[in-house]
């Protein structure tokens, strides 16, 4: 990615997310990567997931408790929405063209242009509702 260095760090960080589906938390990636054997501090593994996000290379959800979980973006060019399992975190990338068309139009109810936005759905997939 242009404007960031590519260091040991970011490359197992990268490494390790290319092989996992579901959304983990910093301290998850953290004991991963040490588990790994990666000798790798908990402050990078934040500042690292947090410039990576911010660059559109991750997907981030917030918890009800607030802590970020993060995961690659598999459509990193397209903009989406997320469906995810409450019991075991299986996400899956969404796009909703109708939901696009209400949001502009309260933005515009509201004076309100340049709208951004973030949808997480969260419910139980069909394989944990058999369960």
């Amino acid at each position: 990615m242009i404007g960031h260095r590519t260091t040991r760090q970011r490359t197992a960080i990268t490494a390790l997310l290319d092989d996992l589906d579901d959304f983990r938390s910093a301290q998850q990636v953290h004991l991963l990567l040490r588990d790994q054997g990666q000798e790798i501090g908990l402050a990078t593994v934040y500042r690292t997931l947090g410039a990576m996000a911010a660059a559109g290379e991750l997907d981030t959800l917030r918890t009800e408790s607030g802590e970020s979980l993060f995961r690659r973006c598999e459509r990193p060019d397209r903009h989406h929405h997320h469906l995810v399992c409450r019991t075991c975190g299986r996400t899956v990338e969404v796009q909703g063209p109708n939901l696009e068309t209400m949001v502009r139009a309260i933005g515009s109810e509201h004076g309100f242009v340049d709208i951004e936005h973030t949808l997480e759905l969260f419910g139980t997939c069909a394989d944990c509702a058999r369960a």
